[in-house]
């Protein structure tokens, strides 16, 4: 009995991924722990590992296959004895399949529900008795690509059944009716279509399939922007003491190759001011408010692809050296793509640092289901009111705090902000 490989959930909150690559063939031998595939979920590609012993008979789905379901089988393990060739026309249609099956049954939808008088029916039942046509997941893919009806097309597999070659070499006929019928079935695409057939004429231009890690940025923001009310409170902080007492530290931890950036700095005096705020350590949760009792930072990482929040776990009780640390490595292995699913999944707020691009303030997008995130500028050398009433030159930031004001109130919000003005501008206190 074969085993099935199925896509693994690699991430509490994943539901599908990309097949992004196959690092093993039809015919491999492979044990447990060799690494079998690279698989993109919406924040990282992460490699597969083998379970079980065997020899791979069937590739089910091929790589660069997106929207791959969770529980779908994607390969054929053959076990010890038996005979791994006779795998490759194994059925596998039964278990989930990727996005194409969601594709052939919502097209019977609009032909059903068409005002048509005599036409409309005609397309249903043929799309119903394509469900009833033995045929692989892949022919049914390419089949539904091309516009082919898989009932005018004769299989050349076991028992009749339609594979690969024979939609490959099947040539658009009768098919291309109903196929121009369902075409309305996706709401964004004539949109899409227009926009695209008027930058033809115009711009020159490329059209890019947007990667997972996007898509889920696209959903989770524009999410957020619609349920969670933000309120923004934004104040000036003054940064020489800061950036005096970072000289100090740097100089002493030069002889251990460790160096503390301004940013490090930040992501403490946001932890403390939490917990010393803790009405702001919150998530809104429908009819429930979470209270978090420790400071887990999320820092934001430009990457590639779009934007990942590496963890800093309980950042109000770390020193300035092990934060670094950390924010150096958690960095390095965002942009590879092998931060593990509990490095960024989580925290209980986020920071967001464009100072180092110029950007003197902006209002950041609160990062769901978390309460709040704090947005950092460039810090900028300014007229200033000294503590003694003199005008002197002071190098100024602006921090500007995004609050989800169902969970948060404006009050608490500017108590927090003032708790991090004053941590940053009397950095001992993060040290005392």
């Amino acid at each position: 009995m074969p085993i099935e490989i199925k896509m693994p959930a690699l991430s509490p909150t994943m539901e599908e991924g990309k097949l992004a690559k196959w690092l093993v063939k039809e015919g491999d031998t492979v044990s447990s722990g060799d690494i079998m595939a690279e698989i993109e979920t919406d924040k990282a590609t992460m490699e597969f590992e083998a379970v079980d012993e065997g020899v791979i008979g069937k590739i089910a789905v091929p790589e660069g296959t997106e929207g791959v379901k969770v529980g779908t089988v994607i390969a054929l393990l053959a076990e010890e004895g038996e005979d791994a060739s006779a795998l490759a026309d194994a059925d596998v249609s039964a278990t989930p399949a990727p996005a194409p099956a969601a594709k052939e049954e919502d097209a019977p939808a609009p032909a059903a529900s068409a005002p048509a008088p005599s036409p409309s029916p005609a397309p249903a039942a043929a799309k119903s008795d394509d469900s009833r046509i033995k045929a692989s997941p892949l022919a049914r893919r390419i089949a539904a690509d091309k516009g082919l009806d898989l009932a005018t097309i004769k299989g050349s597999g076991p028992n009749g059944r339609i594979v690969k070659a024979d939609v490959e070499n099947a040539e658009p006929g009768k098919a291309e009716a109903p196929a121009a019928a369902a075409a309305p079935a996706p709401a964004a695409a004539p949109a899409v279509s227009s926009a695209a057939s008027i930058l033809d004429d115009r711009v020159p231009h490329t059209i890019e399939t947007l990667s997972g890690m996007r898509k889920t940025i696209a959903k989770r923001l524009t999410q957020s922007k619609q349920e969670a009310p933000h309120i923004y409170l934004s104040v000036d902080v003054k940064l020489d003491a800061l950036m005096a007492l970072r000289a100090q530290v740097n100089e002493t931890l030069a002889s251990r190759g460790l160096k503390v950036s301004v940013n490090d700095m930040l992501v403490k005096a946001l932890g403390m001011a939490l917990v010393e705020v803790p009405e702001c350590n919150v998530s809104f949760a429908g009819t429930e408010l979470i209270k978090y009792e420790r400071a887990d930072i999320s820092v934001a990482v430009s990457i590639p692809n779009g934007l990942i929040t590496p963890i800093v776990p309980d950042a109000n009780n770390k020193s300035f050296s092990q934060i670094a640390k950390m924010t150096k490595d958690l960095g390095t292995r965002a942009k590879e793509g092998k931060l593990k699913p509990e490095e960024y999944q989580g925290g209980t707020a986020s920071i967001s640092n464009m100072g180092m691009m110029g950007i003197k303030s902006f209002s950041a997008v609160v990062n769901p289901p978390q309460g709040m995130i704090m947005a950092i500028g460039a810090g900028q050398k300014q007229p200033w009111v000294m503590d003694d009433g003199s005008l002197g030159v002071a190098t100024v930031m602006s921090a500007t705090g995004s609050f989800d004001h169902r969970a948060i109130d404006g009050a608490d919000g500017a108590r927090l902000m003032a708790a991090f003005k004053d941590f940053v501008e009397n950095p001992l206190g993060m040290i005392a």
